[in-house]
């Protein structure tokens, strides 16, 4: 056959058309396939059947749709395709265009490649392959992420993996980044309450046991006007302004006996308070049981005495609370000395009542402010002081000031003139005057503190807050009592031996928060006052009890109720040297 002029057979130019065509149709089925673009059926997207993302569409991209395991399409706004080996094709909504625009640029490239001459030997698959390879060349081009080897790997695999990224504003020329996807997010523990093992729980006791008290203040006491007195929540009137005695704030003429209100409204601002008493470790009774006595301390009816505080106890009893530990967790504060409470029942007119002698009374914890040294159940807690700070800086420059203080005699309450210097208790009152008290006791290094009605005496601790060393005479008056507010090594602030004065002194200052109760009004946010101490005590005692009911013991069956002293103060039985001290009960009001 004679040659064409041109070089070229005419029947190469229908090959052409046949590769054209078959190709065409087999890009069209592989875009569509390799995409999942899927629109309920595969015929529905050559038919035209348009829909959100349909191929031709010049605002949907090829990441638009997804097809779920079901084969039914979701859409998406941001979607990655990742391959079998988790490589990314597609990721950002920059890269997408739309599928016509693939198609008719390819076109035109395979009819330009088909036509060159140095193409006459290439297959339609070797030449289908270097179009997807050149547009992923290019597409790794623009964003430097997909080499072309693994583009075309990529290309000719169906997705696997499918991770939906939370939608994000869009911000023109700002692409967002990908949040993770959220793992296995295993909550921490919330972290134990700090009140667990401390919540307590007030009773809301009928009001004749105090509030009704305060408001018939005026027949309280027949020699003290205690309306004035139960001011300012308790503390009393402010003391005048003297700032060579006092610091600038907290000082108040409080009522030795005022301690019951003074500790009902520092309770209102304890940090662990419960409604629900069965979470409760302790219960609190707010009676006001000193108030209640004293009016009826020198009436000849004895009767009267009692009848309140046994009211109270039989109410208590009648209470679902008192079943859970049998009154074994429940306290009350009583702001006198036992002896005012400890009355022999078959004597009615000995002094004082019964509410400590009651056998209910006797599985509750009592504080009150000096305790019976044979008995378990009263525990002796600090006199109110004259000062009631509201915040913590108010105590420590109180304690620097104790330690700065130049003092000028070395005894209080001694007959030496010389040495020593005697504040008489007249018909002046001067005992009773703040101001005269507390310049006594700042110029003095020891202050003496003789047992008086009884062991014990308010002046204890009004000398520890001057930092003035206490003497004492007899183990009753402090190392006996007080065991949850001083050092059980006695010998560190009281005095023994004058030549060590001056490290006394030091212990004795930092008794000072211990023997204070702070302003009800306010919190202090470090130190722990007489109130803190107090409570800590009782819960302590309580859980002891607690855990000896889980047991099946006796509560207190480890020690003679008689040696409860002995017991309390070192922790064994034994024999002690104070033991003559405490061979005989000291008599009442002490006789």
């Amino acid at each position: 056959m004679e040659k064409p002029l041109n070089g070229k057979c005419p029947c190469r130019t229908q090959s052409w058309y046949i590769v054209l065509i078959s190709f065409l149709i087999w890009f069209s089925l592989f875009y569509l396939y390799s995409s999942s673009m899927t629109f309920g059926k595969m015929g529905d997207s050559f038919l035209g059947n348009n829909r959100t993302g349909f191929v031709g569409s010049s605002e949907s991209s090829i990441h638009d749709v997804v097809k779920d395991e079901t084969g039914n399409a979701s859409y998406v706004n941001d979607v990655k395709i990742e391959d079998n080996v988790g490589k990314a094709i597609y990721e950002t909504e920059n890269d997408r265009k739309p599928i016509k625009f693939y198609i008719d640029r390819d076109i035109d490239w395979l009819i330009a490649s088909l036509m060159a001459d140095d193409n006459e030997t290439e297959t339609f698959e070797t030449i289908s392959g270097k179009i997807l390879e050149e547009e992923f060349r290019n597409s790794s081009k623009r964003r430097g992420r997909i080499k072309p080897v693994e583009a075309v790997a990529a290309a000719t695999t169906i997705p696997k993996k499918v991770e939906q990224v939370v939608p994000q504003p869009r911000t023109q020329n700002v692409v967002k980044p990908q949040e993770p996807k959220p793992q296995n997010i295993v909550k921490p523990e919330p972290y134990p309450s700090p009140c667990l093992g401390r919540y307590i729980f007030v009773h809301d006791i009928p009001r004749k046991f105090n509030q009704d008290l305060l408001d018939n203040c005026q027949s309280l006491s027949s020699w003290t006007d205690m309306c004035e007195s139960a001011l300012n929540l308790g503390l009393g009137p402010t003391l005048p302004s003297n700032e060579k005695l006092y610091s600038k704030t907290g000082w108040f003429s409080t009522n030795q006996f005022l301690l019951e209100v003074i500790f009902h409204n520092r309770m209102k601002q304890y940090q662990c308070l419960t409604n629900d008493p069965m979470v409760a470790s302790a219960i609190y009774v707010p009676y006001y049981a000193g108030l209640d006595v004293g009016r009826y301390l020198w009436d000849p009816i004895g009767y009267r005495r009692d009848h309140d505080a046994m009211e109270l106890v039989k109410w208590l009893a009648g209470r679902p609370e008192w079943k859970k530990m049998w009154g074994r967790d429940h306290f009350l504060v009583a702001g006198r000395i036992n002896w005012d409470f400890r009355r022999d029942l078959k004597n009615v007119s000995d002094w004082g009542n019964g509410l400590l002698s009651y056998p209910e009374s006797k599985n509750m914890t009592m504080l009150i402010i000096e305790s019976s040294p044979w008995n378990n159940n009263d525990f002796t807690i600090p006199y109110p002081t004259y000062f009631h700070p509201s915040r913590d800086d108010d105590v420590f420059q109180w304690q620097n000031r104790m330690r700065e203080l130049k003092r000028r005699f070395l005894f209080s309450f001694a007959v030496s003139r010389k040495r020593c210097r005697f504040l008489e208790c007249d018909q002046t009152q001067s005992c009773y005057k703040p101001e005269s008290l507390m310049k006594l006791l700042q110029s003095s290094i020891f202050c003496l503190q003789p047992p008086g009605d009884s062991y014990t005496r308010r002046s204890i601790f009004d000398s520890i807050l001057a930092g003035c060393v206490p003497v004492f005479f007899h183990p009753g008056s402090p190392y006996v009592q007080y065991l949850w507010h001083f050092p059980k090594d006695y010998t560190k602030y009281s005095a023994l031996i004058p030549a060590s004065a001056r490290a006394k002194r030091d212990e004795v200052i930092k008794l000072i928060p211990n023997v204070i109760y702070a302003d009800p009004a306010s919190r202090l946010q470090t130190i722990e006052d007489a109130f803190n101490l107090t409570v800590k005590g009782v819960l302590d005692r309580v859980e002891t009890m607690r855990n000896q009911m889980k047991d099946g013991k006796e509560v207190n069956s480890e020690f003679p109720e008689q040696e409860s002293w002995k017991y309390f103060t070192f922790g064994k039985l034994g024999g002690y040297e104070w033991d003559p001290f405490f061979s005989s009960k000291l008599g009442k009001r002490g006789t």
